[in-house]
């Protein structure tokens, strides 16, 4: 019997597309599979803030004593972080039926890596008797293999450029990729504040019940708490997410409006929903690490994402130097993010990463280098993360921060061992 490391390995061999975008394969096997949910399902698209959302979905319905099934992707560091039921990772021979599952049922259907990962982990989640299945689409929404799955409520989180190549060259054709998750008559809740218009144009003609930030639901905060409002229900003087970051109550918001329209169906109390904001957890997002140097961890990888990373460093107050670790994929837009975030840093550390997708440091560096008017500060360039980590606390001083960023592959990378603590060489 194989195991889950040599089931991804097949399933890396079977498909010559990393993206083979058409959800009529999956809907093939899926069928086969008679792969369907007996619990509300929520299904979460967006370019930045997905993570996150399903993070605030899970923590709260697990405190109203909700059994979660939770599908994100891509990993950290073990295959396995893609799926948790009922707050725990999934054990990796849990995976392996289902693995096996979907090859039987796909007989005669390529699929690729995603498309089979995904089959599998839906197949395990729809045998865990959940209470709740959330689902996070991995890209896009329309033609993503999460799509196969018709949910109950939609969840459309900040929309931005990402993945141009695959969903379109501007924020409406992306958006209406991104709204392809909505279905008729259920609720589709909007946390971006500024949607494109495809996406309400979209909503409209579906006939989907839509829930619009400004509209059908609202906050406000002050630096010790903040409220929330909704269709008739308000929830007042709220703690703010322990997930860091000026973004999050956005992210809150959207939550708190998807469990206003499935309360018919999921019931959470006020106190689970305070108790699951304090309590939600999410690794590599804005995580800050305290040590001497401080470490942050974000796995920010587009020009939005690392413009909302800058605006929280520059919210952690004053740190002598910044060092900063990056790696990040070829098809990625550089130029925005290295002119926004390049005020702050102090020192490249740029790195290889274990994909055939990234960029070499080497290219990292030379694109850096030809930014318009950056600051002239040392370069130097790395074969791995940890590589690239530890020149870069042997660089630092005790008062300094280091931060790692760029992609998944980057902060998985310094995550392989666990969570570094950093202690700098100069304390003795």
């Amino acid at each position: 019997m194989k195991e889950l490391g040599e089931w991804l390995a097949h399933c890396e061999r079977l498909h010559p597309k990393t993206i083979d975008m058409g959800l009529a394969r999956v809907h093939e096997v899926a069928q086969r599979l008679q792969l369907r949910f007996d619990c509300p399902v929520v299904t979460v698209a967006g370019t930045n803030g997905k993570g996150s959302t399903c993070a605030m979905l899970e923590a709260i319905a697990l405190q109203a004593g909700y059994r979660t099934g939770v599908y994100t992707s891509p990993h950290l560091v073990h295959f396995e972080e893609r799926c948790r039921i009922a707050g725990e990772i999934v054990q990796p021979g849990a995976l392996v039926p289902h693995f096996e599952r979907v090859e039987a049922a796909r007989q005669g259907v390529t699929l690729t890596y995603f498309e089979f990962t995904t089959l599998a982990i839906l197949s395990l989640m729809a045998a865990s008797a959940l209470d709740v299945a959330i689902l996070e689409v991995g890209l896009g929404g329309r033609l993503d293999a999460v799509n196969a799955i018709d949910t109950d409520c939609a969840i459309l989180t900040s929309i931005d450029l990402d993945h141009m190549e695959y969903l379109g060259p501007d924020r409406e054709s992306i958006g209406r990729e991104k709204a392809g998750i909505l279905r008729e008559g259920k609720p589709a809740i909007v946390s971006d504040p500024m949607p494109p218009h495809s996406v309400l144009q979209y909503a409209a003609a579906l006939g989907a019940d839509l829930w619009l930030l400004g509209r059908d639901f609202n906050f406000s905060g002050d630096k010790q708490q903040w409220a929330w409002a909704g269709r008739g229900r308000r929830y007042p003087g709220l703690a703010y997410p322990a997930l860091r970051g000026a973004n999050q109550l956005l992210n809150a918001s959207g939550v708190l409006a998807a469990f206003e329209a499935l309360r018919p169906r999921l019931p959470v109390t006020a106190q689970a929903i305070r108790n699951g904001l304090a309590m939600v957890e999410l690794p590599g997002r804005f995580q800050i690490v305290p040590g001497q140097p401080t470490l942050v961890l974000d796995v920010a990888h587009n020009p939005h994402s690392v413009a909302a990373l800058t605006a929280n460093l520059d919210a952690m107050g004053f740190y002598p130097a910044t060092h900063a670790v990056f790696g990040a994929m070829a098809d990625k837009d550089l130029a925005p993010m290295f002119e926004r975030i390049g005020p702050l840093v102090d020192r490249w550390y740029f790195t290889d990463l274990p994909t055939p997708r990234a960029a070499p440091a080497q290219q990292l560096a030379e694109r850096w280098q030809a930014v318009p008017g950056k600051r002239d500060v040392p370069v130097s360039t790395h074969t791995g993360p940890r590589d690239a980590l530890d020149s870069a606390v042997a660089a630092a001083e005790p008062a300094d921060r280091i931060l790692v960023f760029g992609s998944f592959y980057t902060v998985g990378g310094v995550l392989e061992k666990g969570i570094p603590r950093l202690a700098a060489k100069h304390l003795g």
